[in-house]
């Protein structure tokens, strides 16, 4: 593969950080069938039911499960009727990422100051209350039908947001995987938009590029996509955003955006502190993983140097690793969770390297590319 092009950028916070982001307040999913999605993240996944909302709390067009497993939060909701904006997102996108919510100290500033540098508001300012006390969110639009909420929650008490209630416990479904909080969000964009939403990120929101590789990092014998990585200021929330780029056959960002139904997001990584372990029971728990062929594992050492854990555990379990010069990381892939190939999950173990697996690209994307051709997509 040729040299890397790999790029750091580092602004002064002082200037880009416009929005003092706090970090990822949860993600919300629009689904078919909350109650079976839930199910799925809780048995197989390990997150625990917190809160609900639907007829039975005063809700009549939607119902939401609130789903946690430490630091990381996801909501799916589902429509209760054949029409209306969850119902066409479900309709054009199958499952898939809604909301990408961010928590402030204060969600109408952030919503004020993003709209006024050219964001598109998809809902003002609005105030909720109950007896847990009140909250306040905002949300402007990003690529597709996607947008980020602004969430504002320091005088609220209660299991989720008002209008939710809370879900007894213990959750008798829930087999923890020790997955920690949400490490990056990656979105999919169409051809020649990734910089349009580079420029949105730096202008709108205050973030920075990160990093960046081109169609020479990300490249196999049949296709190519380039991606840059937008960060605020605390790095507490990194985006990466990926686009096609020529190739002799369909890309994995091409079969996502076609099946997708336009931009979206399409995949969340998610950290955790012993990679092994958490691999080793999501696949217990019936979660699918990408294999990468074991002739990966031969020149591991010398390409990455001394690392902790065993590399025949790793080889058995299909974990990737890279080193940076500020430490290495380790990653593994699922296959998409979804009938359509679009969302997929990242679990990562990071041991000092910030990057994102640069060294991994090519056996990543070649084994993605081995699920394409399966399903006819290549």
């Amino acid at each position: 593969m040729p040299e890397a092009t790999e790029q750091i950028e580092r602004q002064s916070t002082a200037t880009a950080d416009f929005l003092p982001i706090h970090g990822t307040d949860h993600i919300e999913f629009y689904v078919g069938n909350a109650k079976q999605a839930a199910y799925f993240y809780r048995a197989s996944m390990g997150f625990h039911l917190v809160a609900y909302c639907g007829p039975e709390t005063g809700t009549r067009d939607r119902v939401s499960y609130v789903l946690e497993q430490n630091k990381i939060r996801f909501v799916l909701t589902t429509p209760l009727g054949p029409s209306g904006e969850i119902a066409d997102h479900v309709y054009r996108h199958g499952d898939g990422v809604k909301s990408i919510a961010l928590r402030l100290d204060d969600a109408r500033s952030a919503w004020e100051a993003t709209t006024a540098r050219g964001a598109r508001s998809t809902q003002a300012p609005v105030a909720l209350e109950d007896e847990n006390g009140k909250a306040q969110l905002a949300s402007i639009a990003i690529y597709g039908d996607t947008v980020h909420t602004f969430v504002e929650r320091r005088e609220y008490k209660g299991p989720f947001l008002p209008g939710f209630a809370a879900v007894p416990g213990p959750d008798r479904v829930a087999r923890p995987t020790g997955l920690l909080h949400i490490d990056h969000a990656v979105g999919n964009v169409g051809w020649g938009q990734m910089n349009t939403w580079v420029e949105f990120y730096e202008r709108v929101m205050g973030f920075r590029m990160f990093k960046h590789f081109d169609d020479q990092d990300i490249s196999t014998e049949y296709s190519a996509l380039m991606s840059k990585v937008m960060a605020n200021g605390n790095e507490k929330i990194r985006f990466p955003i990926n686009e096609p780029a020529e190739g002799r056959k369909k890309s994995q960002i091409e079969e996502y955006l076609d099946f997708y139904g336009g931009p979206g997001v399409q995949h969340i990584a998610m950290a955790t502190h012993d990679i092994i372990g958490s691999v080793t029971r999501l696949r217990e728990q019936g979660v699918e993983f990408l294999i990468v062929p074991t002739t990966y594992y031969e020149r591991l050492a010398d390409r990455v140097g001394k690392i902790d854990e065993p590399i025949n555990e790793l080889a058995e379990l299909g974990i990737l690793v890279d080193r940076d010069d500020e430490g290495y990381m380790l990653q593994i892939f699922t296959k998409p969770v979804e009938d359509r190939p679009t969302v997929f999950y990242e679990i990562i173990q990071r041991k000092g390297s910030r990057s994102f697996g640069k060294g991994n690209f090519k056996a990543l994307f070649e084994a993605i590319e081995r699920e394409q051709a399966r399903r006819g997509n290549l």
